[in-house]
């Protein structure tokens, strides 16, 4: 082995002497008395190696003989104080000197080298594979710290490439292969030195041409570095106050560091060199970024260091499952604001994307420019981007029941107002692409909200925008401007998002036409399922507001078609992005869990599941029930419209006893039953009872909806179970026993009338209703089973047709609609001798339902 890797000095200390002779007690032989010793480079005597070779065997002796003599052990020195621990030399040579920090990194390497010549002793490459990696980074950190690479690292890559290249030789002479950790240990090893060997060619050359000149060079270059300084001295002024010209940042070399406006480029430089790279101190460049920020004078030179600063502040924290540390994020929000603020008032200074080459190093103004232009290499609209994102990330890890999570969305108000900041940038540059982002951003943070909220995020807003709630007047104007603005973009995927978010905002404010017609005319069920999960998201979440729309405006049917699809599939927190939902028999990765957490909205957007599902049952009941009541046979009934409220209903059936209601779905099957018996008073106070609907904005009016709901179709399900019982039924009685007006009750029997639902006559001279009846013969009931046989091939068939031509599977109008058409025509009345038509209007009404619900069954998002 090369003699470089020798200690630069053995008998600095007793401990060190002690430590060598363990390390190498099974390898290295004793020398015998009065051998010669090998005289070592000079470069790596350390400066308190100043004892001669010959007092090493001197030193060892005398170390036995004190511990044969003394009875205590001798406290070992630290092998940082270069000289005697004993107090007679301590006071023959004055105060212990501390040695520099250059001085303890290269005793740090000379102890690396040692363990790697340890390793090669014993050919055991592992060790050496871990060593030069330690030995690697400490040259690095050199690198970082803009000192000169030393000449034992250049001697240990021309040392080891000696090594390596003899051990691989031998290797493949020697019939006895080393083993396979050991011989990957070597390849990798192979694959290192490589690398480095190319990295540090240029000094690796140079030694070899003069390996004195290039060790005089090293040790002038470290010899003009100023001593290291541990603390800083202050003088005295003149009248006795302390004067703190003095002081100076002292960096980790030990060297000064002063900043000033001259030497910024240089620094940005050295900064984006070194980004990236492993063993980089972030802490320590985002320091370094502020005190270049303060030095900072002209606004070319705040545009540069603020748009290094603020990546290097996203780059702090490189874990994605992670989020942003919120004074970091502040510090951002307030440097991004800074920034804007800049090149909005200088407007000969522009940040983009793409732009010509230029040199870094150099101060660029208007005048020196062609055109009069900066162009500066850079991204606003990522850093809005990126803060935003970064937001939702922190709402998504904080726990939403504690205050945590309400002082953090506190937040919300600074965010918005630098992204309206950013939009009245883009705004007056006329910048087509950024201005559409930044404005899906903003409307991202208010379509979802009430309008007092809006109003709230919208008074902190100063900015010159067209688009302001100042200038609109109501939010639902600033909502459709900044709908129109991005309808207007060439970007599709933004103009998706944009029209889903003003459905919902429609859907938000009880607007259901407006709503339902603005989905049915976009289109979006027939295409939605190519497009991106979060978008698909967002559908999702519209849909399901459509629905809660349709059921507070007091359309039970079309808010029952429109919730059934999601809940069919029963993962609606899933679809909805509100939880990860765990099916029976699979188990997800932890990627995919991952993924799934990932994309969870924040708490403040959820849409509550148990209203929501209170909404879809009492709408189910209203509609199922008078089914119910109007059908005959067993094959009929198991015909259901909606599965997940048909299956909760025959489970409450099963049960033996029944107790006082106590969830949500306790009371609506307790009322679904009260109205089958007749009880609609029952019905009612039981579905009134129920404690979510305060979440509601008018929840008196809701409830008031609901029980004159209730009061209908009590009427309907007593006329379809009873009417078999009477020839005849008073309006006056049916108004009284239902506590409805006479008009209503007249208006709703002659509808059901009117679509053969019923078969009766309606005498209004005589306010009565005249029943009709006739039994349908053995032929008539089996011709309508084939018919619905018939009726179901051709189902299954029109499905398999639509799968291969491409299609849904059979979702949408044929296939629901159509499907409840050819259940009606095939029942016949239950008293007459004709065909009913009233199954046919019922699943027409469904199938109009299904049309602008199309596309939710199995376009649902499978997140």
């Amino acid at each position: 082995m090369s003699r470089f890797f020798r200690q630069a000095d053995d008998s600095d200390s007793d401990t060190e002497s002690s430590e060598d002779e363990l390390m190498s007690s099974g390898d290295e032989a004793p020398k015998p008395a009065g051998a010669t010793k090998t005289p070592m480079s000079r470069f790596l005597k350390t400066a308190g190696g100043s004892d001669s070779d010959s007092s090493d065997s001197s030193d060892e002796d005398d170390s036995d003989e004190d511990s044969d003599d003394d009875d205590e052990p001798r406290k070992p020195k630290s092998k940082y104080l270069a000289g005697s621990d004993d107090d007679e030399q301590e006071e023959d040579r004055g105060a212990v000197r501390i040695l520099s920090a250059a001085e303890r990194r290269l005793a740090e390497m000379e102890a690396t080298g040692k363990a790697m010549e340890n390793g090669l002793k014993i050919n055991d490459w592992v060790a050496i594979s871990t060593e030069f990696d330690k030995l690697a980074r400490m040259i690095q950190r050199q690198h970082n710290v803009s000192e000169p690479i030393p000449p034992f690292w250049i001697k240990t890559l021309i040392s080891l490439e000696t090594s390596l290249n003899t051990a691989i030789s031998k290797e493949k002479e020697s019939k006895k292969k080393m083993n396979a950790t050991n011989a990957k240990a070597l390849t990798a090893m192979k694959q290192k030195l490589r690398k480095a060997s190319k990295e540090y060619e240029a000094d690796i050359a140079k030694y070899n041409a003069d390996p004195e000149a290039f060790e005089r060079d090293y040790s002038a270059a470290t010899a003009s570095a100023p001593a290291p300084t541990t603390s800083t001295r202050s003088a005295a002024g003149p009248d006795g106050e302390v004067e703190d010209d003095e002081f100076t940042t002292v960096g980790k070399s030990g060297k000064a560091m002063v900043f000033t406006s001259e030497s910024i480029y240089k620094n940005l430089q050295a900064i984006q060199e070194a980004r990236g790279k492993k063993n980089t101190d972030r802490a320590e460049q985002i320091r370094t970024l502020e005190a270049l920020l303060s030095v900072a004078v002209t606004p070319y030179q705040q545009i540069r260091v603020l748009l290094a600063l603020i990546s290097s502040r996203f780059d702090y924290n490189s874990s994605v499952a992670t989020h942003m540390p919120n004074e970091l994020w502040n510090s951002a929000q307030r440097e991004v604001d800074k920034l804007v603020a800049i090149v909005a008032s200088e407007p000969a200074y522009v940040v983009q994307e793409v732009t010509d080459d230029y040199d870094e190093l150099t101060e660029r103004t208007p005048e020196t420019e062609e055109g009069g232009i900066v162009r500066i290499r850079g991204s606003i609209i990522s850093f809005v981007d990126r803060l935003d994102d970064e937001f939702t990330k922190s709402l998504q890890h904080i726990d939403p029941h504690g205050t945590e999570y309400v002082d953090r969305l506190k937040d919300e108000k600074t965010l918005y107002y630098t992204i309206c900041r950013a939009q009245a940038f883009y705004e007056q540059l006329k910048q087509e692409e950024p201005l559409v982002r930044v404005a899906m951003r903003r409307l991202e943070h208010i379509y979802s909200k009430p309008d007092p909220v809006i109003q709230a995020l919208e008074a902190a807003v100063d900015t010159p925008s067209s688009l302001g709630l100042s200038k609109q007047g109501t939010t639902s104007n600033l909502i459709d401007a900044l709908c129109d603005s991005l309808y207007s973009g060439s970007n599709s995927l933004l103009r998706t998002r944009a029209m889903l978010c003003h459905i919902y905002h429609y859907a938000l404010h009880d607007a259901f036409y407006k709503a339902r017609d603005m989905l049915l005319m976009s289109h979006l069920q027939e295409s939605i399922h190519s497009a991106d999960v979060a978008t698909q998201i967002l559908y999702n979440r519209t849909v399901v507001q459509l629905g809660l729309c349709a059921f507070r405006s007091g359309l039970i049917k079309e808010s029952q078609a429109i919730l059934l699809d999601i809940f069919t599939t029963q993962r609606v927190k899933e679809l909805l992005a509100q939880g990860v939902h765990q099916q029976r028999f699979q188990v997800l990765t932890p990627e995919q869990e991952k993924a799934e957490k990932q994309r969870q909205l924040p708490f403040h957007m959820h849409i509550n599941t148990e209203l929501l599902e209170a909404s879809f049952l009492v709408s189910c009941m209203l509609v199922e029930i008078p089914l119910l009541a109007s059908i005959d046979s067993e094959e009929q009934k198991r015909k259901t419209i909606s599965k997940p409220f048909r299956r909760l209903l025959d489970f409450a059936d099963r049960q033996v006893f029944t107790g006082p209601p106590e969830s949500t779905r306790d009371h609506i099957m307790q009322a679904s039953k009260a109205l089958q018996d007749g009880e609609w008073e029952k019905c009612r106070d039981l579905v009134q009872s129920i404690k979510i609907w305060s979440l509601l904005p008018d929840a008196t009016a809701v409830k008031d909806m609901l029980a004159k709901r209730i009061q209908e179709q009590g009427l309907r399900t007593f006329l379809f179970t009873y009417s078999t019982h009477y020839s005849t039924l008073s309006l006056s009685v049916l108004a009284r026993t239902f506590s409805l007006p006479e008009r209503s009750v007249t208006s709703i029997v002659s509808k059901m009338i009117w679509t053969e639902e019923l078969s009766a006559s309606l005498d209004q001279s005589g306010g009565v209703v005249v029943f009709h009846r006739v039994e349908l013969s053995k032929p008539q009931h089996l011709a309508q089973i084939i018919a619905d046989k018939l009726g179901q091939m051709v189902e299954q068939n029109e499905k398999t047709l639509d799968l291969k031509m491409g299609g849904s599977g059979g979702w949408g109008d044929r296939a629901d609609g159509g499907k409840g058409e050819k259940r009606g025509e095939q029942q016949q009345e239950r008293r007459g001798g004709r065909t009913e038509r009233r199954g046919g209007a019922r699943g027409a009404a469904r199938g109009r339902g299904g049309r602008f619900a199309q596309g939710l069954g199995n376009q649902m998002v499978t997140a």
